[in-house]
């Protein structure tokens, strides 16, 4: 049996067809991720923002000690 060229290009075109659709699939993930990254963060943000306001006033005192 011999390989001609119609065999090579088919081959080809069937590795193409899956690499192509592998890059579009880690494409996607990359977006999902980046998207619970963005969620993640914000969602941190807003939960130190609202505990930040419910506590009291912080007090700071400074104490002189003459040496």
């Amino acid at each position: 049996m011999a390989i001609g060229r119609q065999d090579l290009e088919f081959k080809l075109r069937q590795i193409e067809s899956a690499v192509g659709e592998t890059r579009d699939a880690a494409k996607n993930m990359g977006i999902v991720v980046a998207v619970g990254v963005v969620v993640v963060i914000a969602a941190a943000f807003l939960f130190g923002r609202r505990k930040g306001e419910k506590s009291e006033r912080t007090l700071v005192e400074v104490y002189r000690v003459k040496g």
